[in-house]
Protein backbone atom coordinates (compact mmCIF):
# COMPACT_ATOMS: atom_id res chain seq x y z
CA UNK A 1 0.00 0.00 0.00
CA UNK A 2 1.09 3.49 -0.80
CA UNK A 3 0.93 6.34 1.94
CA UNK A 4 -1.63 8.42 -0.83
CA UNK A 5 -3.76 5.19 -1.13
CA UNK A 6 -3.58 5.27 3.09
CA UNK A 7 -4.38 9.05 3.19
CA UNK A 8 -7.18 8.66 1.10
CA UNK A 9 -8.79 5.74 3.08
CA UNK A 10 -8.18 6.48 6.51
CA UNK A 11 -7.56 11.06 6.12
CA UNK A 12 -9.61 13.56 7.14
CA UNK A 13 -10.03 16.93 5.23
CA UNK A 14 -9.79 19.67 7.71
CA UNK A 15 -10.37 23.41 6.87
CA UNK A 16 -8.58 26.19 8.83
CA UNK A 17 -9.28 29.78 8.30
CA UNK A 18 -6.15 32.57 8.32
CA UNK A 19 -4.82 33.11 11.71
CA UNK A 20 -5.85 30.05 12.97
CA UNK A 21 -3.82 27.46 13.97
CA UNK A 22 -3.82 23.31 13.17
CA UNK A 23 -2.32 23.16 16.74
CA UNK A 24 0.10 24.76 19.42
CA UNK A 25 3.29 24.09 21.65
CA UNK A 26 2.29 22.40 24.49
CA UNK A 27 -0.81 20.48 22.83
CA UNK A 28 -0.83 17.31 22.30
CA UNK A 29 -1.51 16.24 18.38
CA UNK A 30 -1.28 12.76 17.17
CA UNK A 31 -1.70 13.45 13.73
CA UNK A 32 0.11 13.58 10.63
CA UNK A 33 -0.97 16.39 7.74
CA UNK A 34 -1.10 16.74 4.30
CA UNK A 35 -1.18 19.73 3.26
CA UNK A 36 -3.75 20.51 0.08
CA UNK A 37 -3.50 24.51 -0.03
CA UNK A 38 -3.19 26.94 1.76
CA UNK A 39 0.46 28.35 3.48
CA UNK A 40 1.60 27.62 6.65
CA UNK A 41 4.28 28.84 9.45
CA UNK A 42 5.67 26.31 12.26
CA UNK A 43 7.47 28.08 15.06
CA UNK A 44 8.62 27.88 18.43
CA UNK A 45 7.70 30.30 21.17
CA UNK A 46 11.00 30.55 23.41
CA UNK A 47 9.98 30.79 27.37
CA UNK A 48 10.27 34.72 27.18
CA UNK A 49 7.81 35.11 24.27
CA UNK A 50 10.49 35.07 21.47
CA UNK A 51 9.37 33.63 18.37
CA UNK A 52 11.74 31.32 16.05
CA UNK A 53 10.18 30.42 12.34
CA UNK A 54 10.97 26.68 12.14
CA UNK A 55 9.69 26.28 8.72
CA UNK A 56 6.90 27.43 6.01
CA UNK A 57 4.48 24.86 4.46
CA UNK A 58 3.28 24.94 0.88
CA UNK A 59 0.79 22.47 -0.41
CA UNK A 60 2.06 18.82 -1.11
CA UNK A 61 4.25 19.29 1.84
CA UNK A 62 3.66 17.15 5.50
CA UNK A 63 4.36 17.82 9.01
CA UNK A 64 3.46 17.17 11.82
CA UNK A 65 4.75 17.50 15.89
CA UNK A 66 6.82 13.64 15.86
CA UNK A 67 7.42 14.61 19.91
CA UNK A 68 3.63 14.76 20.23
CA UNK A 69 2.42 11.95 17.56
CA UNK A 70 5.13 9.08 18.58
CA UNK A 71 6.71 9.82 21.62
CA UNK A 72 3.13 10.66 23.05
CA UNK A 73 5.29 14.07 24.30
CA UNK A 74 3.36 18.11 23.76
CA UNK A 75 4.29 19.31 20.43
CA UNK A 76 7.39 21.49 20.64
CA UNK A 77 6.10 23.86 17.72
CA UNK A 78 2.95 25.51 16.61
CA UNK A 79 1.54 25.11 13.00
CA UNK A 80 -0.31 28.43 11.98
CA UNK A 81 -2.00 29.62 8.71
CA UNK A 82 -0.82 32.03 7.27
CA UNK A 83 -3.82 31.89 4.56
CA UNK A 84 -7.09 29.65 4.27
CA UNK A 85 -5.35 26.06 4.14
CA UNK A 86 -7.11 22.90 3.79
CA UNK A 87 -5.25 19.73 4.98
CA UNK A 88 -6.01 16.33 5.23
CA UNK A 89 -4.85 14.47 8.62
CA UNK A 90 -4.15 11.07 9.39
CA UNK A 91 -3.48 8.98 13.12
CA UNK A 92 0.23 8.78 13.23
CA UNK A 93 -0.15 5.52 14.95
CA UNK A 94 -2.34 3.77 12.23
CA UNK A 95 0.53 4.69 9.48
CA UNK A 96 3.25 3.58 11.71
CA UNK A 97 1.41 0.16 12.70
CA UNK A 98 0.45 -0.33 9.07
CA UNK A 99 3.92 0.07 8.26
CA UNK A 100 5.62 -2.76 10.22
CA UNK A 101 3.26 -5.36 8.21
CA UNK A 102 3.48 -3.47 4.46
CA UNK A 103 7.29 -3.34 3.04
CA UNK A 104 5.78 -0.68 0.89
CA UNK A 105 4.28 1.53 3.28
CA UNK A 106 7.68 1.02 5.38
CA UNK A 107 10.03 2.37 2.54
CA UNK A 108 7.94 4.98 1.77
CA UNK A 109 7.82 5.89 5.20
CA UNK A 110 11.37 5.72 5.69
CA UNK A 111 12.05 8.00 2.48
CA UNK A 112 9.98 10.58 4.32
CA UNK A 113 11.85 10.19 7.03
CA UNK A 114 14.86 10.84 5.78
CA UNK A 115 14.18 13.80 3.79
CA UNK A 116 12.77 15.52 6.88
CA UNK A 117 15.89 14.73 8.41
CA UNK A 118 18.11 15.85 5.60
CA UNK A 119 15.80 18.96 5.89
CA UNK A 120 16.33 19.37 9.49
CA UNK A 121 20.41 18.75 8.52
CA UNK A 122 20.62 21.81 6.06
CA UNK A 123 18.87 24.28 7.99
CA UNK A 124 20.70 23.27 11.41
CA UNK A 125 24.19 23.56 9.28
CA UNK A 126 22.82 27.09 7.65
CA UNK A 127 21.90 28.54 11.37
CA UNK A 128 25.22 27.29 12.99
CA UNK A 129 27.69 28.05 10.21
CA UNK A 130 26.43 30.83 7.65
CA UNK A 131 26.47 34.33 8.32
CA UNK A 132 23.33 36.16 8.72
CA UNK A 133 23.66 37.70 5.07
CA UNK A 134 24.62 34.62 3.61
CA UNK A 135 21.33 32.86 4.73
CA UNK A 136 19.09 35.72 3.65
CA UNK A 137 20.87 35.69 0.13
CA UNK A 138 20.67 31.48 0.20
CA UNK A 139 16.56 32.07 1.35
CA UNK A 140 16.33 34.81 -1.68
CA UNK A 141 17.65 31.74 -4.26
CA UNK A 142 16.27 29.17 -2.98
CA UNK A 143 12.22 30.44 -2.18
CA UNK A 144 11.63 33.92 -3.87
CA UNK A 145 8.12 33.44 -3.44
CA UNK A 146 8.45 33.53 -0.10
CA UNK A 147 9.28 37.25 -0.26
CA UNK A 148 5.90 38.09 -1.03
CA UNK A 149 3.80 35.86 0.91
CA UNK A 150 5.21 36.58 4.59
CA UNK A 151 6.09 39.76 6.56
CA UNK A 152 10.07 40.81 6.69
CA UNK A 153 9.46 39.82 10.59
CA UNK A 154 8.52 36.21 9.82
CA UNK A 155 11.65 36.49 7.04
CA UNK A 156 14.14 37.48 10.13
CA UNK A 157 12.63 35.09 12.40
CA UNK A 158 13.47 32.36 10.03
CA UNK A 159 16.53 33.58 9.76
CA UNK A 160 17.12 33.64 13.44
CA UNK A 161 17.97 37.19 13.33
CA UNK A 162 16.26 40.44 14.38
CA UNK A 163 14.08 42.97 12.17
CA UNK A 164 16.69 45.45 12.28
CA UNK A 165 19.61 42.86 11.62
CA UNK A 166 17.38 42.22 8.60
CA UNK A 167 16.94 45.58 7.25
CA UNK A 168 20.88 46.61 7.75
CA UNK A 169 21.26 43.57 5.50
CA UNK A 170 18.92 44.18 3.05
CA UNK A 171 20.14 48.07 2.57
CA UNK A 172 23.60 46.92 2.67
CA UNK A 173 22.84 44.37 -0.17
CA UNK A 174 20.64 47.15 -2.03
CA UNK A 175 23.54 49.24 -1.92
CA UNK A 176 26.28 47.48 -3.41
CA UNK A 177 23.54 46.61 -6.94
CA UNK A 178 25.37 48.76 -9.36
Amino acid sequence: MKIKDLVKQHGSLVSYAKGEHVFRQGDNDEFLYFIQSGFLKAYYLSMDGKEQVKSFLSPNSVIGSLLSCYSKQHCSFSLLCLEQASLVKIPFDLLHNLSQQDITLANELQHYLLMLAMKKEKREYELLCLPAEQRYRQLQAEMPELFNQVTQKDIAHYLGITNVALSRIKKRLHANIP
